[in-house]
């Protein structure tokens, strides 16, 4: 079987994809047409996630198709180096121990430190929806894309006034590498992924030249390099602002919005859940595995590799299809079905497995519980406006809505809240 993640169910209901995947005689496959080798069950993806010697990082962050020249001239301009998602050993591990050494990345420790931030965020924008004198909205535009970009910020020490800039940035730069624009597109987005780039050093630059750190990230990253190119160059540090700037909000804005599409799409989930937030947490958990924000990954392979029986030549890229392996009968019983109180629903690979395990997993989900327990207080009628229809943006990793519009009523619902029409 073949899959197009541009077009069709996948961007509708990927999972009717995944499953027909999953049903296939071989489970690790190559797809001419993408050019990719696809992996769906959850034994293989979570041993090409983990294991670094035989699947590589390199092309990662490569786009999957040949930019045009006009496109890939922009792309030259950027000497980002590789830190994280797109470094192997010895590099990954050196830049690992940075993260790990500055941001906090254990429940307690992101509390502590993120939780005033991530509250007040949430106040702000659960506040500006009540306050709608029309009484409706859409939370991908309003709310889920607004709140992960603004306590990032606020972490990273960037102002306020740059939010535009970064949250179209941050789009410009999953459309050109995980999506497939046109020629025209890939040299707007190009131009825009090197401007990004520059505001990255620019704003690293601005700590560097101060004489001083504030308690802003950033200067945490320069502070812990203290002039020692050996620990982290210069030019890294940028580089793990770069990628946080996208990652580490793109990811939780698609955790928050399909958490809410499911608590709004089921008579009694929003009511439960503002009768007893208590259910948040595992509510999460079940999110993350039935409707990961990022379903697919890629992964280069260091050597020939036999998975299920299907030998992977060196040297090929490889699909990781995340959003198939969280629904792998073998691991998960009744994948189909979206069950907050399952018990194996914590085997989801939805934050990465092994070496690569999401840095910022705890700081997702603090913001993800808290926004759901106060909206849920705030507004116990919200609904999804009726006839909404699901649908996600066009690539090939990140699973993120295009609008979920509701209506705000912030009296308790006499009825069921309408469901959102596959389509």
């Amino acid at each position: 079987m073949r899959l197009d993640p541009f077009a069709g169910a996948y961007l509708v209901d990927p999972a009717q994809v995944w499953r027909r995947l999953l049903d296939e005689p071989e489970r690790v496959h190559h797809d001419p047409d993408l050019g990719l080798w696809l992996i769906t069950r959850h034994a293989d993806v979570r041993r090409a996630l983990s294991d670094a010697e035989a699947f590589g990082n390199a092309l990662t962050l490569a786009p999957i198709y040949d930019l045009c020249p006009e496109a890939m001239e922009f792309i030259a301009r950027i000497d980002a180096p590789p830190t994280t998602a797109a470094a192997d050993p010895p590099v990954h591990p050196r830049t690992r121990r940075a993260l790990r050494a500055t941001f906090a990345n254990t429940a307690e420790r992101v509390e502590r430190r993120y939780g005033a931030i991530v509250q007040r965020r949430v106040d702000e924008l659960v506040s500006r929806l009540v306050d709608r004198p029309d009484g409706r909205a859409d939370l991908v535009g309003e709310f889920t894309t607004e709140l992960p970009l603004l306590v990032l910020l606020d972490i990273l020490g960037v102002p306020e006034e740059d939010v535009g800039r970064v949250r179209a940035w941050g789009d410009g730069q999953i459309a050109l590498l995980w999506g497939r624009p046109e020629p025209a597109e890939q040299v707007r987005l190009a131009r825009g992924l090197w401007e990004f780039w520059c505001y990255c050093e620019q704003l690293v630059g601005a700590r560097l030249g101060g004489g001083r750190y504030g308690d802003d990230y950033v200067s945490q990253l320069l502070a812990y390099r203290d002039g020692d190119d050996e620990v982290l160059t210069v030019a890294e540090v940028s580089s793990i602002v770069f990628n946080l700037l996208v990652a580490g909000h793109e990811t939780t804005a698609g955790l928050l919005a399909h958490a809410l599409d499911q608590a709004l799409s089921s008579p009694d989930r929003w009511r439960e859940l503002g009768e007893d937030p208590r259910r948040i947490p595992a509510f999460l958990t079940e999110t993350l595995r039935f409707a990961p924000a990022i379903d697919g990954w890629l992964r280069v392979t260091r050597r020939s590799v036999t998975l299920d029986g299907v030998t992977i030549p060196a040297g090929a890229r490889c699909l990781l299809l995340i959003g198939a392996a969280n629904r792998d009968p073998a691991v998960f019983a009744r994948p189909e079905q979206f069950d907050p109180h399952r018990s194996d629903a914590d085997g989801h690979l939805s934050f990465g497995h092994g070496p690569h395990f999401c840095i910022g997993a705890a700081l997702a989900r603090l913001e993800a519980r808290m926004a759901l327990t106060r909206l849920c207080r705030a507004v116990p009628g919200l609904r999804l406006t009726p006839g909404h229809r699901r649908s996600y943006k066009v690539n090939i990793a990140f699973r993120a809505h295009r609008s979920l519009p509701v209506v705000i009523d912030a009296t308790v619902p006499s009825g069921p809240p309408a469901a959102p029409v596959a389509g």
